[in-house]
C-alpha cells in the first residue's frame, strides 16, 4: 500500500510539472509572436556585415577567406 502511495504522488508531480512546463512554454510562444521581426530597426542600428567589398572587387584569395571566416 505504501508502495502505491509513493508512486500515486510520483505520478502526481510528474503531471503537475508537465503541465507547468507546457504552459509556460504556450505562454513564452504567444509573447514571441507578437514581436515583428522585420520592423526596421530603430535606434543605433548596425550593418550585419563589415565588409562593404562588392563581389566583382574581391579576387579569389579574398572570397576564400571571407569563405572560411565565415564558417560555411
Amino acid at each position: 500500500m505504501r508502495v502505491l502511495f509513493n508512486t500515486m504522488k510520483a505520478v502526481i508531480l510528474f503531471v503537475a510539472c508537465t503541465a507547468v512546463f507546457y504552459y509556460g512554454i504556450l505562454w513564452v510562444t504567444d509573447e514571441l509572436s507578437e514581436l515583428h521581426r522585420y520592423d526596421v530597426p530603430e535606434g543605433n542600428a548596425l550593418k550585419a556585415s563589415s565588409i562593404a567589398v562588392s563581389d566583382e572587387d574581391m579576387n579569389v584569395l579574398q572570397r576564400l577567406t571571407l569563405f572560411l571566416l565565415d564558417g560555411e
